[in-house]
């Protein structure tokens, strides 16, 4: 069989194929990077009017890192996705979502283990990057977090995928983002290797 196999060839082409086929030009020139890894993660050159990035997010994702800031991410899939050679060194990636005190509260709330898990992220919130590539309830719970006090974020990259709350969860949150530079796909499409891209590329790395 004859296949493109150079991984450095198959990349260049994948990107010359999606700015052949997706006109950027209504991206700021900094958001454009971003777009084309998430194009590239989901294989749908149709994303980008559904696309809402904050032209503020890159930089402030990047200095909360360099600060030694950690990044937030709601599941196991979305944590291993992230490139963390590509990251400052030291920087630390959290997922709650396991920690036996979520699902704990979680039955103990009638709650999705996913929404209980973000609330151990209090202690880790202020300043930091939040990333949500699976649960729509994990969103929805930051929001409310951020609404009774909690410390805000520096960033929000929220991606998550579903038929029920997915979309309201992200149109409330492009709707009134708290003051958050934030990236966000609005409507049903989403996930872990969406959300993880965002960030990959906002460190010149290649989109999980």
């Amino acid at each position: 069989m004859h296949y493109l196999k150079d991984p450095d060839a198959i990349y260049a082409r994948s990107f010359a194929i999606i700015g052949e086929e997706v006109d950027l030009s209504s991206l700021a020139v900094r958001l454009r990077p971003v777009a084309t890894r998430l194009i590239h993660a989901c294989g749908m050159t149709d994303i980008l009017p559904d696309l809402c990035i904050d032209e503020a997010i890159v930089p402030a994702v990047r200095n909360a890192l360099t600060q030694g800031r950690p990044i937030l991410a709601d599941c196991e899939m979305l944590k291993s996705a992230i490139i963390s050679r590509h990251l400052p060194p030291g920087t630390e990636i959290i997922c709650t979502l396991n920690h036996p005190d979520a699902a704990m509260r979680g039955q103990r709330l009638g709650i999705t283990r996913s929404s209980a898990a973000v609330a151990l992220w209090e202690p880790h919130l202020a300043g930091a990057v939040v990333c949500i590539g699976n649960a729509p309830t994990a969103l929805f719970a930051l929001l409310e977090m951020i609404d009774a006090g909690a410390p805000k974020p520096a960033a929000i990259v929220a991606f998550p995928v579903g038929f029920v709350g997915a979309a309201e969860a992200k149109a409330e949150l492009a709707a009134n983002p708290r003051g958050v530079p934030f990236a966000t796909l609005l409507g049903r499409r989403g996930g872990s290797a969406m959300a993880a891209a965002a960030v990959n590329a906002m460190f010149a790395g290649r989109a999980a």
